[in-house]
């Protein structure tokens, strides 16, 4: 017999450790705990599907995303079908949860221009403008581009094999190494940043701290050094998350294989598509007028 805040503790977590990687852990924890755990002096077994929707329609109503009551439903249904399997509940009251209206919808997601990009490349010293090109250009996430030592550094490509989070050093998001390819002026400028560092034995970090045994954080370098040039420019929006939608939005203007495209970043093609993909007015317009055109032949 247990609370739905034991069986989590107990079972729940345990078990859900042993695939998350710490990123998932961290963000997904700290979800349970500002949540579901309201619910936690409660037998599991007692719980309805009322209760979990008023739950939902609560958090909801708080103002957070739709995103994350989504996540939260999910959390419930992979709870509750553990529970199910371990015999904890005799039933599960997760199906037909649904997210209230009233859930924040998400917010507008901003790409840059190419004139945008251009723009930025102009203000930004050789490390920033570095580390811009490779989550604009080549479509890296943030941890893997601090992740990068010099070894990884193949004159045409880098190896992609671990990431920066919150300090943590992890293997990449998918859990494998992945060879992303470097456009002809970023692999020009590679080796330019690379005579200046202090340390240049191959497993240095290719963006060092000031005491070089440690990476950049993520988070550092984007609030010092980065938005503040950006913002001078009227960009002070771009994030790296901006960065990674441009990359897959503006590829997919220029007519670039989907498939590669997903690859280079390093997700699947249906992620690459729904989420990081933008479609901008005059591709919309090109699109109408194209069939306009059939229409009328």
């Amino acid at each position: 017999v247990y609370t739905l805040a034991k069986f989590i503790e107990a079972v729940y977590l345990p078990v859900s450790r042993r695939k998350w990687k710490a990123s998932t852990t961290m963000t997904t924890e700290a979800l349970i705990n500002a949540h579901i755990t309201e619910l936690g002096p409660r037998l599991i077994d007692e719980l309805t599907r009322q209760d979990l929707q008023e739950l939902l329609d609560r958090t909801a109503a708080s103002g957070l995303s739709r995103s994350v009551v989504n996540h939260l439903r999910w959390q419930l249904h992979a709870i509750f079908k553990l529970a199910m399997g371990d015999g904890a509940v005799s039933m599960n009251p997760t199906s037909g949860l649904s997210v209230s209206v009233c859930a924040t919808p998400p917010g507008e997601k901003r790409v840059m221009s190419y004139e945008d990009v251009s723009r930025v490349l102009k203000v930004l010293p050789i490390r920033e403008r570095l580390i811009f090109r490779l989550a604009t250009i080549e479509g890296m996430r943030p941890g893997e581009i601090l992740g990068l030592q010099l070894r990884d550094f193949g004159g045409q490509s880098l190896r992609v094999s671990r990431r920066v989070y919150r300090g943590d050093i992890d293997s990449p998001k998918t859990g494998r190494a992945r060879e992303v390819a470097l456009s002809p002026a970023t692999g020009s400028l590679l080796p330019e940043w690379i005579k200046l560092l202090v340390d240049r034995r191959p497993e240095a970090w290719l963006f060092q701290s000031e005491n070089t045994n440690t990476p950049l954080m993520r988070d550092n370098v984007q609030r010092r050094f980065i938005q503040p040039k950006l913002a001078n420019i009227g960009l002070g929006w771009v994030t790296f998350q901006v960065m990674r939608r441009t990359n897959a939005s503006l590829g997919h203007k220029r007519g670039i294989d989907p498939k590669v495209a997903a690859d280079q970043r390093g997700h699947g093609l249906g992620v690459s598509m729904d989420v990081y993909t933008q479609s901008d007015l005059d591709q919309k317009l090109a699109a109408v007028r194209a069939l306009e055109v059939a229409v009328i032949q």
